[in-house]
């Protein structure tokens, strides 16, 4: 039996996915489910990837011979890995760089467009982003009416086959803007024009798919229509990504015409004004980026911060993406984003569910991720302080399906390389 303690495991070299044992016992933490529960000297028990054992450490007697591995916490911090939803981090590596960007393609509608073949374990980005707690992300394509399928990734793997969890969960749906002249335009604000001619297309596609998923047998394998038979036969997610009011209230209906089994909303800048409509037609939200400017002259200013605390009081679903500028590397802000909701309202554990089972529940993937629960996959990390907090969220354990993964990132291997040169031409 090996036996670990917190500060022997800070110290040596970070355990590799093949030096991984099969039972490891975590004791003497602050665990926080993720679910909205807590225990105070938490002991948790992983094997074969999976969580088999929560109890408090004083409670429960444990024999050490039945552990290849126990780590002693010392009171710090366990959380379930963070989610990254809507995102293009693994698709994407250098914005400024065109060949890097691998999450748009050319077309209008793209829904056989794959994002799980293009990303890329490797990234560099990845080992900063899990450098604080993010251990999921969800590879989303960009551009277009239908961007293309996502799924749902890990963020550790020997390559895109070891790291997906969900393939293909759902197809990302653009909705067209329906006014003109907002964000703080002189210009007053009035509909757009086109508005219901690029609705109507997307109703004439949609309609076209549901026929061609009910053939039986079709003569000619059109590669976008089968894409979209997961929609309609309950396999596939619709995101759909729009804020504005009108734009909400016709993807209500949008989604009752075409009895859509998962429709969900990838922004809803203005859900808080149809939060019982929202919970009536069962469709939860991908919140905007809560570190975001309010977008019409009229909105506090404190708006995308109190937009979780809106949408929890209106008992509507949610969860917290990062869509925006720069959103692959700003995706290791994650935690931050929840932070800022729990200072503008939410508790800290309902903040916590907000970027893990909440995001888990909305993609499909909450029965096995998303919270520290029995059965569930062994993905966690522990941090020293409270993970919300940037000032304090310093991960020093990753789990991610069982298996220790390297903790140390890119930018902090440049800094010790350096800092020894330097330290190194001091001496001399």
């Amino acid at each position: 039996m090996k036996y670990l303690i917190l500060l022997l495991l800070i110290l040596s070299s970070n355990i590799s996915e093949a030096q991984s044992p099969n039972k490891i016992l975590l004791i003497n933490g602050f665990l926080h489910k993720g679910n909205g529960e807590t225990i105070k000297g938490a002991l948790v028990g992983i094997e074969n990837g999976k969580i088999e054992l929560i109890k408090n450490t004083l409670a429960y007697s444990y024999q050490a011979s039945d552990w290849d591995t126990i780590i002693d916490l010392q009171g710090q911090h366990i959380y379930p890995g963070f989610i990254a939803p809507n995102s293009t981090l693994g698709i994407t590596e250098i914005d400024a760089v065109r060949a890097t960007r691998d999450y748009r393609e050319v077309g209008i509608f793209n829904p056989h467009v794959r994002s799980q073949i293009a990303f890329n374990v490797e990234s560099k980005v990845i080992s900063t982003v899990r450098t604080n707690g993010v251990l999921i992300s969800q590879a989303t394509p960009r551009g277009g009416i239908i961007s293309g399928s996502s799924s749902v990734m890990k963020l550790d793997g020997w390559n895109w086959e070891d790291a997906t969890i969900a393939a293909n969960d759902g197809i990302h749906l653009n909705w067209p803007e329906s006014i003109m002249n907002h964000r703080w335009s002189s210009e007053p604000i009035k509909a757009s024009e086109k508005y219901t001619e690029k609705k109507a297309e997307i109703y004439s596609f949609f309609e076209m798919s549901k026929s061609y998923s009910k053939m039986s047998k079709n003569d000619k394998i059109d590669n976008r229509m089968e894409a979209m038979k997961g929609v309609f036969n309950g396999e596939k997610r619709v995101y759909i990504h729009a804020n504005e009011l009108q734009q909400l209230m016709d993807i209500i209906d949008f989604a009752k015409h075409f009895n859509l089994n998962f429709p969900v909303i990838v922004g809803g800048y203005d859900s808080h004004l149809i939060t019982r409509q929202l919970v009536d037609a069962k469709i939860p939200v991908m919140l905007v980026r809560p570190h975001s400017l309010p977008v019409n002259e009229e909105d506090d200013v404190n708006h995308c911060y109190k937009l979780p605390f809106l949408l929890q009081s209106g008992g509507v679903q949610f969860c917290i993406q990062n869509q925006g500028d720069m959103e692959a590397m700003n995706a290791r802000n994650i935690p931050f984003l929840a932070g800022t909701a729990k200072s503008y309202g939410l508790t800290e554990e309902e903040a916590i569910s907000s970027v893990s089972l909440s995001s888990a529940q909305i993609m499909g993937i909450g029965k096995n991720y998303g919270s520290i629960e029995k059965g569930k996959s062994a993905t966690l990390f522990v941090s020293k302080g409270n993970a919300l907090d940037m000032r304090t969220n310093q991960v020093i354990l990753g789990i991610i399906d069982g298996q220790f993964m390297t903790i140390e990132n890119t930018q902090e291997k440049l800094y010790k390389k350096y800092a020894k040169k330097y330290e190194k031409q001091k001496k001399d």
